[in-house]
């Protein structure tokens, strides 16, 4: 069992018995994506001006109240959304299903649902289903590993299969935009195994990767098409596909998008898709910018948060936060953190189930520790923008599969990254913002299992403190008291070294 010896530190690091963003676009490296060979990626895409009487119709509301859902009481139908902290803002929203058997999907979704063996629905998906089987815009507000993917999958499965067969020339009925393409290739293995059973074909187009398979698999004709803006923009302006078919639009991950610079992407490709098409948007937080795009992109939207609003993390991850003095992490306080991670990770690694995770600020930082850790016997392996795709899908089997169980990396992994067994994380560096430190924690604990978060903190940090305090604060875990001092400093004019 881990304890605070292992480090040398105080209690307060530790609550036992308490409850318990990979490159997207074409780059892979953070700051937004590269700019294109004519200018501004999209810049040669022009907006369409939709002429509605001319658009054929099409159907989109193919919800069918199941009557164990119309006989709940409203009581009862209250005190699931309040246990599964879910709110609803929006008009006509209708009531959640709370067993798979409620969404009446076709028998051959059922069957892989079955195989999978769940006990209800997730929070999202329950009330999700329903909203979106209605053909409704929707906004949906949930953490990372909460089965959101299902939740829009699903339902695009339906709209599809009530749609005309694609015809020559056609581009996707469905599509999903994300902003990293290890989360596109994650979402498209889902549509894989679900369209395998319904017949329908998808395709994965994302940067990093030869074109050319991309481009045949489109021209072919897929129904579901998930992408990165960059590669779907260098698409489209190639002629290469269309969205001139496109009625179901997801955009995944609406946060990670934006804060990656893809906006002005996003707004180009949106331009090419019929403006009374669903969409469907999913965030884990709910800024302003995000709250924009949604007025601008959706109708009448209801919008489903699940648990708060603020920013919060996962309650069953429980938080340890280290306070040392890394000042500028010149050699001498590098070689010390690096020696308090390797006392850590020999503690770790004595336990059963020990899948780890260590994310790193740089490429470079990432790269030295991977060569420290193995030359010093750890089976780590190292992941970041600047690896291949080849080399990054074989580091990604390794780590998933347990033959690697450390995986060092930089941001890279910190959202698309779904490992169902993953135990612990380790914040080597701590990230440039606390929804970031959020995504990635949010790597353990998912599907309801529990995990462990460890966060080295030091004075560079201390414009942090506070919004880090605030997110243990939510999660009702124990906070250092270092941390609490430094975040007082941090509201004076001058900050005592001495307290570390």
């Amino acid at each position: 069992m881990l304890s605070h010896h292992t480090l040398g530190c105080s209690p307060y690091y530790f609550r036992y018995g308490a409850a318990p963003r990979f490159g997207g676009g074409g780059g892979g490296s953070r700051g937004g994506p590269p700019q294109g060979k004519f200018g501004n990626p999209g810049e040669r895409l022009r907006k369409k001006h939709w002429n509605m009487d001319e658009l054929p119709k099409f159907e989109k509301n193919f919800y069918q109240e199941h009557p164990d859902v119309t006989r709940r009481p409203p009581q009862e139908v209250e005190n699931y959304l309040r246990s599964k902290d879910v709110t609803v803002k929006g008009r006509d929203c209708p009531k959640p299903m709370m067993k798979f058997h409620e969404a009446n999907f076709p028998n051959y979704v059922m069957d892989v649902i079955a195989k999978q063996g769940w006990a209800e629905p997730t929070p999202i998906q329950a009330q999700g289903w329903p909203l979106a089987l209605s053909g409704k815009d929707m906004v949906g507000i949930a953490q990372t590993g909460s089965g959101k993917t299902l939740a829009y999958l699903l339902p695009a499965i339906v709209h599809i299969q009530h749609q005309p067969f694609l015809e020559h020339g056609d581009g996707p009925i469905c599509l999903v935009l994300a902003p990293t393409r290890e989360l596109a290739q994650q979402v498209q293995q889902v549509a894989a195994e679900y369209g395998r059973a319904s017949r329908l074909k998808s395709v994965c187009v994302y940067g990093g990767a030869p074109k050319g398979p991309q481009i045949r698999d489109l021209e072919r004709g897929v129904e579901i098409c998930i992408a990165t803006p960059g590669r779907l923009i260098d698409f489209l302006e190639a002629g290469k596909t269309n969205l001139r078919r496109c009625t179901y639009l997801v955009l995944d991950e609406a946060d990670r998008m934006l804060d990656m610079g893809f906006e002005p992407q996003i707004r180009k490709i949106v331009d090419q898709i019929r403006p009374d098409r669903q969409t469907l948007m999913w965030s884990a937080t709910w800024p302003k910018e995000v709250r924009q795009l949604a007025e601008d992109f959706l109708k009448q939207y209801v919008q489903i948060n699940v648990g708060a609003l603020q920013l919060s993390a996962n309650h069953n991850i429980l938080q340890i936060v280290d306070v040392c003095n890394d000042g500028e992490k010149d050699d001498k306080t590098l070689h010390l953190v690096i020696h308090l991670l390797l006392r850590l990770l020999e503690e770790i690694m004595s336990e059963k189930e020990n899948k780890t995770i260590i994310f790193t600020e740089t490429k470079r930082r990432c790269d030295e520790l991977t060569r420290r850790m193995r030359r010093d016997g750890w089976p780590a392996m190292g992941i970041h923008g600047d690896k291949s795709q080849q080399e990054r899908d074989w580091v990604l089997n390794e780590f998933k599969y347990g033959k690697a169980p450390i995986l060092i990396a930089t941001d890279v992994a910190s959202r698309g990254l779904d490992v169902e067994d993953v135990k612990f994380v380790i914040n080597y560096d701590y990230p440039n913002s606390s929804e970031d430190y959020i995504h990635r924690i949010g790597r353990t604990a998912r599907s309801q299992k529990t995990g462990t978060a460890y966060t080295f903190f030091t004075p560079n940090n201390m414009k942090q403190a506070s919004d880090l305090i605030a997110v243990l604060r939510e999660a009702n875990q124990a906070i250092n008291p270092k941390l609490l001092q430094m975040a007082e400093a941090r509201g004076g004019n001058s900050y005592d070294i001495s307290i570390l």
